[in-house]
């Protein structure tokens, strides 16, 4: 390598060039040693207190001087300024990282690339294959266009290294690199671990100081079977829950009303970094860092700490399935397509204008599965809800005829996709018992929550979006058009032990002209919020764990939206506070029952009583707990209450109103059944016994045995 190639940063090898580098002449060993100091005037090579003055040898920059013996330990000084140089360091990646980064399986990649702040310094790593330079500029070296130090490649890995003597956590850097075409681009650091606050893009140097307090909640953890526990999910979008907040604030008020409100996690939008705030998190450009716009990593760390021992339980959204085209991320890394699929009909999603992950190359299956585990193990996330798992699933998805390739069995499922769904499931689980990985999957894919041994993808649960959608357009018709479209309420027991369930009504069901939660129910206000009490208490009854979107508690009628803040005003308004209170009810009354979570993924944790009354647009059923506790559910959706109805029970005596929803509490007209029932040996619906109960108008009421 020439100079000239050096300071044009066309250097595979700067410690080629700069650094120490012994000689033998005869009996006598020098070593020459050379420094890059742009702009410097006057530099000398300082060993042991002593200056040896250095002669220029390229008019950029670069000084040498010869000095007799072997030096290894040496500072430059550059005009009074005394320092460290980098090209006297040995590599920060040992030959096994190197070899795990080829091979795709160094699970803690966050560990060597990116920024790691160590001994008065900081090791920069970066995956750039094709780069035919690449230079590391930022706080450290001053940011003008041919600023940098040039980084050195580690063979075949892709990686390029470099250790920054005085750089420190805190200081922002982004990687330049020399494309096959020989154009410069900069870019933000993949694996940056913390980020300017946006519309900013430098990665910046972070070195975590957090001391965690949540070791009861993490032992706990390991020990618990969520299919077999109680599951009720808030979910937040941490920008607009209370607009202004920071991760501090938040860990001190969303800590006290997710507590206050008896759910048992949260579920955050995703926070990994993101340029536009409008996309709430799902075009993310920074996987390995939260975002900047609340606070630092480890205030985040505080905000996930302090719901722990508050034991509430935290749920981060997470996207692989697809990146934003930004210039200084991701796309085209190194100048060409790196993390993206190189085929656009693979690697180009034409619905949201953005990139697919290259799902088949080991490299970028390292960078996603490494993530998945990174959130678990540095943010201690207690689940992954992965989104749009579809759209990954499928070739054609979303695709017209000639916009997709089939794979090499002429299907259309992306074999890639589904074997990093596999292990990156796999993995998680394999690290962290205890945890749930999630699916978003909208499909009738088979085996979403199967194990992979079994051939499945190896989620924990999948969202129940057919339930979703059938319940929320059985809901949003009137009352007297109900009765023609039972079967959207009946047709979820036909399949609900196929998968392990998340039923979602979930912040895509507020948004985009479908109306709030409120705002879909027919009738004026009082049956709006009515039925919404309703459709609530069938959810928080019916098989599988519950997601309710922040806000949806509050009885709005206006849509959600990112920009503004929730409106708590309503509060006041006895009727949407009766809301608030239900919400607080069904938690309280949920987490204490097992019959209604303990056997959720079988069959034998349900049974009809009656799902055949369309005429009076009532639901009964039993749920059964593994203990063999029982708790009996009538639910009416019509505007009218049903007197003296009979179900069918599978025992006489006594039962207790546990729950009703028609309650003046909560804003309701007040029919009930005086706290109980009493059911007499009477065989009906199939059942040994039953009784006659009140099930108020737009109403549901839950009955347990004593």
């Amino acid at each position: 390598m020439n100079l000239d190639d050096l300071i044009a940063g066309r250097a595979y090898d700067p410690h080629g060039v700069l650094g120490a580098h012994p000689r033998t002449s005869g009996d006598a060993d020098t070593t020459v040693i050379r420094a890059l100091r742009r702009g410097a005037n006057e530099v000398a090579v300082v060993v042991d207190g002593e200056r040896h003055p250095m002669a220029r040898v390229h008019g950029e920059g670069v000084f040498e001087a010869e000095l007799p013996g072997l030096v290894n330990d040496y500072r430059i000084d550059a005009d009074g300024t005394l320092t460290d140089d980098p090209y006297r360091h040995l590599p920060s990646l040992g030959d096994l990282d190197l070899h795990l980064i080829r091979e795709g399986r160094h699970e803690r990649l966050w560990t060597v690339l990116g920024a790691q702040a160590r001994d008065g310094g900081v090791a920069f790593a970066v995956w750039a294959p094709n780069a035919r330079g690449v230079r590391v500029v930022g706080d450290f070296t001053g940011w003008g266009m041919h600023e940098g130090w040039p980084m050195r490649s580690l063979g075949g890995s892709g990686v390029w290294e470099l250790y920054v003597p005085g750089a420190k956590a805190g200081d922002k850097y982004k990687f330049r690199l020399l494309t096959p075409d020989n154009e410069w681009v900069e870019k933000a650091d993949p694996l940056a671990r913390h980020t300017e606050t946006p519309p900013a893009t430098a990665s910046v140097v972070h070195h975590s100081t957090y001391d965690w307090k949540d070791a009861d909640w993490i032992a706990a953890r390991a020990d618990r079977h969520p299919h077999e526990g109680p599951v009720s999910i808030y979910e937040v979008h941490l920008g607009s829950w209370r607009p202004g907040l920071s991760y501090v604030e938040l860990a001190d008020q969303l800590t006290e009303y997710v507590t206050e409100m008896g759910f048992t996690h949260v579920e955050f939008l995703p926070v990994m970094e993101h340029p536009f705030g409008g996309s709430w998190g799902y075009q993310v450009t920074g996987y390995y860092a939260p975002t900047a716009r609340f606070g630092s990593p480890d205030e985040f760390r505080h905000l996930v700490d302090r719901l722990h021992q508050a034991d509430i339980g935290v749920i981060l959204d997470w996207v692989p399935a697809h990146f934003p085209k930004d210039s200084w991320a991701l796309a085209r890394f190194d100048g060409t397509p790196l993390y993206e699929h190189g085929d656009w009909r693979r690697g180009e999603h034409p619905d949201w204008g953005t990139l697919i992950f290259d799902f088949g190359r080991k490299e970028v299956r390292n960078f996603l599965v490494a993530n998945a585990l990174y959130w678990c193990e540095e943010f201690h996330a207690d689940a992954l809800r992965v989104d749009a798992v579809a759209s990954m699933l499928y070739l054609d998805y979303s695709r017209e005829q000639g916009q997709w390739s089939p794979n090499q069995y002429g299907g259309r499922e992306n074999l890639d996709a589904i074997s990093f769904l596999q292990e990156a499931n796999a993995t998680v689980y394999k690290h962290h018992p205890g945890i749930m990985m999630i699916a978003e999957e909208s499909t009738a894919w088979l085996g979403v929550t199967r194990p992979t041994d079994g051939g499945g993808l190896g989620f924990g649960f999948k969202w129940n979006m057919g339930w979703m959608h059938d319940t929320l357009t059985y809901v949003g018709k009137d009352p007297i058009y109900r009765q023609y479209h039972h079967n959207q309420m009946t047709f979820a027991t036909v399949y609900a032990w196929s998968e392990n369930y998340v039923l979602p009504i979930s912040h895509d069901e507020v948004v985009h002209g479908k109306g709030s939660l409120v705002g879909k129910m027919p009738g004026d206000l009082w049956k709006k919020v009515a039925n919404a009490r309703a459709l609530l208490a069938y959810m928080w009854s019916f098989p599988g764990k519950q997601l309710l979107f922040m806000g949806c508690e509050l009885g709005d009628e206006e849509e959600w939206s990112e920009e503004r803040g929730l409106n708590w005003g309503l509060l006041h308004d006895p009727l949407r506070g009766g809301l608030q209170k239900l919400v607080h009810d069904l938690n309280a009354v949920y987490r204490g029952t097992s019959a209604l979570w303990s056997q959720d993924t079988t069959p034998d944790g349900f049974r009809w009583i009656n799902n055949e009354d369309s005429g009076g647009n009532a639901f009964t059923y039993l749920r059964w707990g593994a203990d063999g506790s029982v708790v009996a559910v009538a639910v009416n959706f019509a505007s009218h209450p049903h007197e003296g109805y009979r179900i069918g029970l599978p025992f006489t005596g006594r039962w207790s109103e546990i729950l009703n929803t028609d309650a003046e509490v909560y804003g309701g007209s007040g029919v009930g059944n005086f706290g109980a029932i009493e059911a007499e040996g009477i065989p009906h619906n199939g059942l040994p016994a039953s009784a006659e109960v009140r099930i108020p108008p737009l109403g549901a009421v839950w009955f347990r045995l004593g």
